[in-house]
């Protein structure tokens, strides 16, 4: 087993493609989704462990034999359930690096009390609009 695993919690497209990009860079990749049907999503050649099961329970987890060098990746639909995950993580397994989605932007600060990264789609287009249409006024 290698040093470190990555673990991606929800299995859409952001988690397909996080889990694929990663699994083609090397890394022991783990895709936790509660509905197997997900998996789908995922090419033909991810070689990483697939686990249905939901990503809010202690069990999950335990069975993975988390470590504290693993990552945690939480890119669920639901801004509630990937805090959920982040601080139940965090708190039991003592995991250094948890990233999760965060839809509402006003939430962040909850997941940086927790010391927990966030990736906000509502930034990020915020900021790539704001880049675009500077680059057109200075044209």
């Amino acid at each position: 087993m290698l040093e470190k695993r990555i673990v991606v919690v929800g299995c859409g497209r952001l988690g397909a493609s996080i889990a694929n990009d990663l699994y083609e860079q090397g890394e022991d990749v783990i895709v936790i989704d509660k509905n197997e049907d997900s998996f789908r999503k995922l090419s033909d050649s991810f070689g990483g462990l697939t686990y249905v099961n939901e990503g809010t329970r202690v069990e999950t987890y335990e069975q993975l034999e988390l470590k504290k060098d693993d990552i945690l990746i939480v890119v669920t639909n639901d801004d509630n359930v990937n805090i959920m995950i982040s601080q139940l993580v965090r708190k039991m397994f003592q995991i250094h690096t948890i990233i999760c989605r965060l839809y509402d932007p006003q939430r962040e600060c909850v997941y940086q009390e927790f010391g927990i990264e966030t990736i906000c789609p509502t930034y990020l287009s915020v900021n790539r609009i704001e880049n675009i249409l500077r680059g057109k006024r200075s044209a």
